[in-house]
This record gives structure tokens, C-alpha cells and sequence, in this order.
């Protein structure tokens, strides 16, 4: 009998079809627990399924991740539903899954969803009756149990961030028989205290089982109801409860709960210090710019200052001053001359010069000056003026 040689890429291909013809392999329900978890950055996940004895690789798509109720992790139970076949290129036969649930967990998660979609409906999940968390919280309630990791991880982050802030714990279960309404308790505790700012409810990570406590209605009702904001942090960042949902803020862990809680000192410390200094500069360049505004405005007054323009005047003053005196000194000696002038003139033809050399003026008694005979001898009296004087004479016929 003639068998061919066939390559590897041959032989690989020929068993992919063989079991992907395979109707067992192409349906396959497979229970085991999930190892070598990893969510990669393009939403596929990569883990194995593995039993006592033997492990088997799977791929489950982004395509259908999306239908997971919750996220997978290391050491859980699962029973995986898909189909295996080879991944030709190494020649490894893997299963391709097209779901996931809990092992044994089914009537739990479809209780979960059952809650979760009633108090969904009833607006308990809504963002905008979600409490605001205070920046500045001075005392912290913390419901955990006093025993736990969350407790002490919760105080460790606490201090580290602020060492002013006050934690108070009120000890509860956090997993089992009470739990909820032991952590119902807390709640009404601290808000009939009325001195807590913010409330923590915390557990560490567990199964499903064991988170079970934060699942239940009475204790979503009370965190809803409650007047003091309250953050969660239950569990690992992969678990979700129903508490999750209805509180104020959800944490992935106890130690992230606290540090959304709790503000850091040492960060507003140094903020303050950095806006101090921004606010120092900032007074510092206004000072200044004032400073060079003022000084800018001074040399504009003493350019533009009245007493510059008075001074100015004053010398434009003492120029017109100048002119005045020169003008009135030219016009009085101009004047001088003419008056000179006109007594040289008036003195030419003063009748008073003519008295001295021998001629009288006869005046009648009323002023007028007698000028001729007629009138003198019809005058009883006249006035005879003189170089020497004037006088009054009778006037006789002869």
C-alpha cells in the first residue's frame, strides 16, 4: 500500500477537519476550574480549563465576552460550552468558547440577575440619586469585620493619607447566616450617629457564595435609604454585587474604598503650597504692573503738569513784559518828542511872549478880549493882563 508524505501544515489541516466534522467536539459542554486567567487589551480572553488530572487551553472571543454575566478568574469552577478544534499553526487543539457559568452556581446568579433587574427597574441604580462622596471627610464608619484583611488595609491607607481623619469600625459579618442584616445594622448605626461623613461597607475577595450577603434587597434598600454616602468595596475588582450598584461609589478593593474616602493630606498640603506661590507671583507681577502703571502716569503728569505750563508761561510772560516795557519806552519817547515838538510850537505862538516885549491883553470884565476901540470905549471897566500880571483899571474917556 502507497501512504503519501505529507508536510506538516498537510497532516495539521487534516485533523483540524477531522474534528471540526465532529459533532461531540463541535458541542461540547466541559466542566473544570479556570487557571492562567488573562483579560488581554483587545477584550479576548485566554485561560485554561483544568481538572485532577488534565488541563485543556481555550480562547473566548471579544464577541462573546460581552454575554458574560461576570468575569472570570483563577480557582473558579466553570462549565464552558463551544467547540474544539486546532489552532493549525502549532498544532494545538484548543476549545473556542461560546459561554461560561459557575459551576453549581446557576440558580445564584439567576437570582442575582432576577434582583439586580428589579431594583434596576425601581430606579435604585440611578446615577442621579447617587450621593455626592465629601472631599474633606473628618470620621470614617467602616462596616467589615474586625478581623479581616479589608479592616486593616482600610486603616493602613487610611492613616498613610491622612493621619487626622478618624476611622471608627463598626464590627460585622461580612459573609454567612446575619451578614446582611448585621451590615444593615451598621448603617442605621452610624446614620442615627450623624457625626460620620462617609460610610465604607468592605469585605475581601471570595466566591460567590461567600459574597452572598451583599446580594440582598433588604440590604440594597438600606444603603439606597441611607443619608450618609456610602462606598463599597467588596471583593476583588473582578466581583460585583448587588450592594455595588445601589451604593455612591463602587471601589475594586477595601484599599481603594479608603482612598476615594479618605483625602490626601500631603497632596492638598502641597496644593495649597503651589497655589500659595502661584498666588505670591501672581500679587507679585500685579504689584509690579501697578508699580511701572504708576510710574508711567508719573512721568506723563510731569510732562503734561500744569506747573511745567506755568513756568513755560511765565517765560512767555516775561518776553511780553519785556516787549510791553520796550514799547512803552518807545511810544513815551516818541510822545516826549512830539510833546516837545508841539510846546516849542505852542510856545512860538504863546501870546504870553508877546507881553514881554512890551503888549498888553485887554480883557472886559466877563473874559473876552477886547480887540478893538469901539468896545474898549464902551467899557466902564477892563482887565489889562501884563508880563507881569493882570489888573483891573477904570476906563475914562478923554
Amino acid at each position: 500500500m502507497y501512504l503519501k508524505t505529507l508536510t506538516v501544515s498537510d497532516i495539521n489541516n487534516y485533523i483540524k477537519k477531522v474534528i471540526d466534522n465532529d459533532f461531540i467536539l463541535n458541542n461540547a459542554a466541559i466542566s473544570g476550574e479556570i487557571s492562567n486567567f488573562k483579560l488581554h487589551s483587545s477584550g479576548h480572553m485566554y485561560f485554561s480549563l483544568k481538572d485532577e488530572y488534565s488541563k485543556i487551553n481555550c480562547v473566548m472571543f471579544k464577541g462573546n465576552t460581552r454575554t458574560l454575566k461576570f468575569i472570570p478568574d483563577n480557582g473558579i469552577k466553570v462549565v464552558v460550552k463551544g467547540r474544539i478544534s486546532v489552532y493549525e499553526k502549532d498544532g494545538s487543539y484548543q476549545l473556542y468558547c461560546n459561554s461560561i457559568e459557575p459551576e453549581g452556581l446557576g440558580e445564584l446568579y439567576i437570582a442575582f440577575e432576577k434582583l439586580k433587574k428589579k431594583l434596576e427597574l425601581e430606579g435604585l441604580f440611578d446615577v442621579e440619586h447617587k450621593k455626592p462622596i465629601p472631599k474633606f471627610a473628618e470620621r470614617i464608619g467602616v462596616i467589615t469585620s474586625p478581623t479581616g484583611a479589608a479592616v486593616r488595609d482600610i486603616i493602613n491607607v487610611s492613616k498613610r493619607r491622612n493621619s487626622n481623619c478618624e476611622i471608627v469600625i463598626y464590627p460585622s459579618l461580612v459573609q454567612g447566616l446575619g451578614a446582611s442584616e448585621d451590615v444593615i445594622r451598621g448603617i442605621s448605626t452610624f446614620n442615627k450617629k450623624g457625626n460620620i461623613d462617609t460610610i465604607i461597607i468592605a469585605r475581601g475577595g471570595g466566591s460567590i457564595e461567600e459574597l452572598w450577603a451583599f446580594n440582598d434587597e433588604n440590604l440594597a434598600r438600606a444603603i439606597y435609604n441611607s443619608k450618609i454616602p456610602i462606598i463599597t468595596g467588596v471583593g476583588h475588582e473582578v466581583d460585583y454585587t448587588i450592594a455595588d450598584f445601589v451604593s455612591d461609589r463602587r471601589a475594586p478593593t477595601p484599599s481603594a474604598a479608603a482612598e476615594i474616602a479618605v483625602f490626601n493630606k500631603e497632596e492638598i498640603l502641597n496644593s495649597i503650597k503651589i497655589y500659595k506661590n502661584t498666588l505670591n507671583n501672581l500679587i507679585t507681577q500685579l504689584l509690579k504692573d501697578k508699580y511701572n502703571n504708576i510710574e508711567n502716569l508719573k512721568r506723563n503728569l510731569e510732562m503734561n503738569s500744569p506747573e511745567r505750563t506755568i513756568v513755560n508761561e511765565y517765560h512767555k510772560l516775561d518776553k511780553l513784559k519785556e516787549a510791553l516795557k520796550h514799547n512803552i519806552k518807545t511810544n513815551l519817547e516818541l510822545k516826549k518828542q512830539k510833546l516837545t515838538k508841539a510846546n516849542a510850537l505852542l510856545s512860538a505862538h504863546n501870546p504870553l511872549n508877546i507881553l514881554s516885549k512890551g503888549f498888553a491883553v485887554i480883557e472886559s470884565t466877563d473874559g473876552s478880549v477886547v480887540s478893538s476901540l469901539n468896545k474898549l470905549q464902551s467899557l466902564a471897566e477892563a482887565n489889562i493882563i501884563l508880563k507881569d500880571g493882570k489888573g483891573k483899571f477904570k476906563i475914562e474917556k478923554a
